[in-house]
């Protein structure tokens, strides 16, 4: 009887221990989780109604209020993400979904703390991070049908930027072979160019050589004539035309023929004075 009595304490100590240990981790949990004054709930509420009449500026600044009097404050920070993204300042609004996300313990408000996060990576046109980001949100709700078409719609967007990308790296391969190939008929025809201006040089330089040969040859040319002109210089003038009268040449004609007839005479009288005389016999 006692065995049984001693046993039963045992199972109503550990039981009692079991109780306390239990109790006391719910306090702890408890503990953890913010305690929201109603102060801060009042401004939540006055935020709401200002976010309600598209008044984000105000919003925002009553949702800084409460979270600025409890950091931890879930819906506060929330709230204060929507107030920001809706003033289209969709990075500055992230920093509150995500704090969110890893902080809530609901399953839909972090599923739609991912989902936002998402709608702000879209904005910003980062695909790739708001198709993880709705992945997580469907990992805590997996029957978001918006969550659902969002994610196809990045995907989408993702395939063709991706696309345009490539198609865009092919324009440029192909622009920049028409690029390269346009240079070398540049060159080519710039070689070409070279090859005629020297061509051109060379008729050019033939052609002065000519017109230098063709110089020389006039200048000796003129140095012969006028060599020529010397020598012509040289030569004895011709006799100039008689300018006497008919009477006058007459005259002179019979004046050198008595001089002509006196010097025969002197001519003959010397010689009869050298032959010798033939004597002739008196018997």
């Amino acid at each position: 009887m006692n065995k049984k009595k001693n046993n039963m304490n045992r199972i109503l100590t550990v039981l009692f221990l079991i109780i306390s240990i239990t109790g006391f981790a719910q306090k702890k949990e408890k503990d953890k989780k913010p305690k929201v004054e109603q102060e801060e709930k009042e401004l939540i509420r006055s935020g709401n109604d200002f976010y309600n009449q598209q008044n984000y500026v105000e919003a925002e600044v009553k949702y800084k209020k409460a979270v600025g009097q409890n950091p931890n404050y879930e819906k506060a920070n929330y709230n204060l993400g929507n107030a920001i993204y809706q003033q289209d300042r969709y990075k500055e609004a992230l920093p509150m979904y995500e704090l969110v996300s890893k902080t809530s313990e609901n399953k839909i408000t972090k599923a739609e703390s991912f989902h936002n996060i998402g709608n702000a990576m879209m904005k910003e046109k980062q695909y790739a991070q708001a198709i993880e980001a709705y992945k997580n949100a469907l990992r805590n709700s997996s029957k978001d049908d918006e969550t659902r078409y969002n994610l196809a719609l990045a995907q989408k967007l993702l395939k063709k930027e991706q696309n345009q990308k490539e198609d865009n790296k092919d324009k440029k391969d192909k622009d920049k072979k028409k690029n390269d190939k346009n240079e070398d008929k540049d060159k080519e025809n710039k070689d070409k160019n070279k090859d005629e201006e020297n061509k051109d040089k060379d008729k050019d330089k033939k052609g002065d050589n000519k017109d230098d040969k063709k110089d020389k040859e006039s200048e000796n040319k003129d140095k012969n004539d006028e060599k020529g002109d010397k020598d012509k210089d040289k030569q004895p003038p011709k006799s100039q035309p008689s300018q006497l009268t008919p009477q006058q040449v007459k005259q002179l004609l019979e004046a050198m023929s008595n001089e002509e007839n006196k010097t025969q005479k002197k001519v003959n009288a010397k010689k009869a004075e050298g032959k010798k005389i033939k004597q002739e016999k008196d018997w």
